[in-house]
């Protein structure tokens, strides 16, 4: 009804100049009655006026129904401003959240490119390093393990041939004193031993002369003469002397040799024991840092979502607005017009000219 009335109003108004003391009055008033509610507020005024009222009751609906426009108006600006306030908060909250999401996305992206990622190489390196350093801490190992059995198998090849020189020895001595009265059969046994330790020692260098000496002595002695036979066993002991004393420098160098192998043995065992040690530490630091990639790069992922989210959600509430912006203001636009041509439509009535041509028309 509001509507119609309005629309109605904007007809007579448009249509009807507002001085109705000449036949453009007249044919305008009878233009408005071309218009189903144009017509019903001229055929109302007439009823009024020829029941003898006024259009006092028309005039106060058209003030009821601005008054109600415009407080129905004011409803409606009120209720946008709110919503305009409300949008600009989303607005403002969501720009924020988004440009946090966007600062833990850089953040987190870069904590993994520059510190995790190149802590993980350095980590991985450096068990590469520690996995060389243990190889070749076992490959020196067995080398010295392998060399100091060479070695003692070296010193008992060389303690066995010096007591076997000592035992000739030894042999040759109780030979020598138990010759009174030289024989053949005695020389020979005593020539014999001297060639098997001439045969053990010919390639001894520190031997061979006193070896040398001692067969060019005994074959060319007969062993008649004491003079010579003393002379000889003090030659024999002389070399029993010196066997003995290169018997206990192997010893002595055997027992260095272990001494040196054994405190190499410890410091390589320790160092093992440190890259062990080192190995543990790296790879407790590489799954802490494994540990930490992953979540960052969960991290990044959750966020990357949680902006996507709130664009999208920024994009529905700008997309809401806009339409709820457009309603409002052909909505407004509206109002205003009924307004306007309410306004208008009661300036018309108010005239007493249109009284005066209404009573006219009825014969008043």
């Amino acid at each position: 009804m509001k509507s119609a009335l309005i629309a109605c109003l904007i007809l007579s108004v448009f249509s009807v100049e507002i001085s109705l003391n000449n036949v453009a009055t007249t044919q305008a008033l009878e233009k408005l009655k071309e218009s189903q509610w144009a017509s019903f507020i001229v055929d109302f005024a007439e009823v009024e006026l020829s029941s003898g009222g006024a259009l006092t009751e028309l005039v106060e609906a058209i003030n009821q129904l601005i008054d109600q426009l415009e407080e129905e108006l004011d409803d409606i600006n009120h209720a946008y401003s709110k919503r305009t306030d409300e949008h600009n908060r989303d607005v403002t909250r969501l720009e924020q959240e988004i440009q946090d999401a966007d600062r833990d996305i850089f953040n987190g992206e870069d904590f993994i490119d520059n510190v995790l990622i190149p802590q993980k190489e350095r980590f991985q390196s450096a068990l590469a390093q520690l996995k060389n350093n243990i190889e070749e801490n076992r490959r020196v190992l067995d080398g010295e393990t392998v060399n100091r059995k060479k070695q003692h198998e070296q010193f008992l090849s060389n303690i066995a041939e010096i007591n076997e020189a000592i035992g000739a020895v030894d042999e040759s001595l109780g030979l020598l004193s138990q010759i009174t009265n030289p024989s053949l059969v005695q020389f020979k046994r005593v020539q014999t031993n001297l060639n098997r330790i001439q045969t053990s020692f010919q390639n001894h260098s520190s031997f061979a002369p006193i070896i040398r000496a001692l067969l060019e002595l005994a074959t060319e002695q007969n062993f008649a003469d004491q003079g010579s036979l003393q002379q000889l066993v003090k030659i024999f002991n002389e070399l029993r002397v010196q066997f003995v004393d290169s018997l206990n420098q192997e010893t002595a160098d055997e027992n260095a040799a272990e001494t040196k192998f054994a405190e190499r043995v410890a410091q390589l065992e320790k160092e093992f024991a440190e890259f062990q040690r080192a190995v543990l530490i790296k790879n407790s630091e590489l799954a802490a840092n494994e540990q930490k990639l992953g979540e960052t790069i969960v991290y990044v992922g959750q966020r990357k979502d949680d902006r996507a989210t709130m664009q999208a959600q920024l994009q529905a509430e700008n997309d809401n607005y806009a339409a709820e912006t457009d309603l409002y203001n052909r909505t407004v636009s509206e109002y205003n017009k009924e307004i306007e041509i309410s306004k208008q439509a009661l300036g018309l009535l108010t005239q007493p000219s249109f009284e005066q041509y209404v009573k006219s028309k009825v014969g008043i």
